[in-house]
């Protein structure tokens, strides 16, 4: 598995649009996959404490890169979203980790890169699956 490691903080390190740190980066991700949270949810989500999001959400939201807006379910509630610019710099970076991934596959033998395209899409479906199993 120290493999898996190498690879994911190579991909990840890889992605330098909008100077982010790894959690503001994965929480504008968040944001851009799956669209507007509450505060709570996507601290929760991410696995920080709320008055950690609440910091992380101020500083992206003074870049430009999110914003807060009313509930519209609920007045009381407020929702965090993506701004463009956040989603502008969102597509940035996944497209910089996948350069980053196909220029690793491409210094593979065909046999490897191969066995990688075949390997990559069944540990993706394998994630999905165990996220839906919850």
């Amino acid at each position: 598995m120290t493999a898996v490691e190498q690879l994911v903080r190579h991909v990840r390190h890889s992605a330098t649009a909008g100077g982010l740190s790894t959690a503001a980066s994965a929480a504008l991700a968040r944001l851009g996959r799956e669209g507007p949270l509450r505060l709570t949810e996507l601290a929760r989500a991410e696995g920080v404490s709320q008055p950690g999001m609440t910091q992380l959400i101020g500083r992206l939201e003074r870049a430009g890169l999110v914003g807060r807006n009313a509930d519209s379910t609920d007045g009381r509630g407020v929702l965090v979203e993506i701004t463009a610019t956040g989603l502008d710099v969102f597509r940035q970076r996944r497209a910089e980790r996948t350069r980053a991934l196909q220029e690793l596959v491409e210094e593979l033998t065909e046999p490897e890169q191969r066995a990688v395209r075949l390997a990559l899409p069944a540990l993706a479906r394998a994630i999905e699956e165990h996220r839906a199993r919850g």
